[in-house]
């Protein structure tokens, strides 16, 4: 992954000394569904594997509405998710109607300004910060640092989002 630092100088921003090269892969990893809203998180799921259309569908059932209720959400809450296309496949676009839940419309080709991924960031950043040394340890940590997000931080990360 590279990471372009835009400045001042427009048309320079890919110039070699703009770019600061970072590592992709950092030894072990899991992959984790989540979600949140402004009054806080709702479940999180470890995903074991690759995580394939029928997979997503079945995160979906255990979670979505129990994070629903636990979020107090009621019936006014619109689900939001990127345009990957597992989240975008028939499967899981007819679960979702058949569960009447109502999907932000998200353009193709849109950059990745989903509000989630500065909720994950500032889970990388506190787990990264207490040196996982194995992968039971890494997913113990991210239930952890999960816990310790109050309202006050995920609001801000909500609304830190929506003013890009």
């Amino acid at each position: 992954m590279t990471i372009v630092m835009f400045g001042g100088n427009r048309g320079k921003a890919c110039k070699s000394k703009n770019i600061i090269p970072t590592v992709k892969h950092r030894g072990d990893s899991i992959m984790l569904w989540g979600c949140f809203a402004v009054g806080g998180t709702g479940a999180h799921h470890k995903i074991d594997g690759i995580i394939r259309k029928e997979n997503y569908v079945d995160i979906l059932k255990q979670h979505l509405k129990t994070s629903v209720r636990k979020l107090k959400l009621g019936g006014k809450w619109v689900f939001q998710m990127d345009n990957e296309p597992k989240h975008t496949s028939k499967v899981v676009s007819k679960w979702l109607k058949d569960n009447k839940v109502k999907v932000l419309e998200w353009p193709s080709q849109s950059p990745n300004l989903n509000p989630i991924d500065n909720l994950w960031a500032e889970l990388k950043k506190r787990v990264r910060a207490r040196r996982p040394t194995n992968l039971t340890q890494l997913h113990q940590l991210c239930q952890e640092e999960k816990k310790t997000f109050t309202q006050l931080i995920v609001g801000s990360l909500w609304m830190a989002s929506r003013n890009i």
